[in-house]
């Protein structure tokens, strides 16, 4: 997967200070091991109980309801068995910090494994960070285009 990620600040690449610079300073770290696809920390950032939602959709394998740290930090691993890894595309137009929240907004593209369709479409991603773990994972991203390059059926 490619992924354009935030550039690193002087705030964010030494020790956090405020509960921002703690905040941007995990999700760096999200985002690089999403990234490397390293489930280990990615389910060491989660907290033990996640808040997390994702519109559930029944004909896409790796959108369904998580709740615990390792299920959150599987959906990267589903979603590469899925897709055609070099085919994925994601970039960061926006990494806003307020306190423990921080949202994320950009575009995301890929191809669905199974049928060779593609998907692509903008997204929204809200994290929220306490004692320097997620503790929520809302994404917003074009569900319908997704659904449509899983489907069997032509368009």
């Amino acid at each position: 997967m490619s992924v354009t990620p935030p550039t690193l600040t002087a705030s964010s690449a030494g020790a956090a200070r405020s509960p921002a610079d703690a905040t941007r300073a995990v999700v760096q770290e999200f985002l690089a091991a999403r990234l490397a696809g390293d489930t280990a920390q990615l389910t060491a950032l989660f907290a033990d109980e996640v808040d997390w939602l994702l519109a559930e959709n029944p004909a896409v394998p790796w959108i369904r309801p998580r709740s615990t740290a390792a299920e959150c930090a599987a959906q990267s691993a589903e979603l590469t068995e899925h897709t055609v890894p070099e085919d994925a595309r994601a970039s960061v137009d926006a990494f806003l910090v307020d306190g423990m929240d921080a949202v994320l907004t950009g575009h995301l593209s890929g191809t669905v494994r199974a049928t060779g369709r593609s998907f692509e479409g903008p997204f929204a991603l809200r994290l929220t960070v306490e004692d320097g773990r997620i503790t929520r994972h809302h994404l917003y991203e074009n569900s319908l285009s997704i659904a449509e390059a899983v489907s069997d059926r032509t368009r």
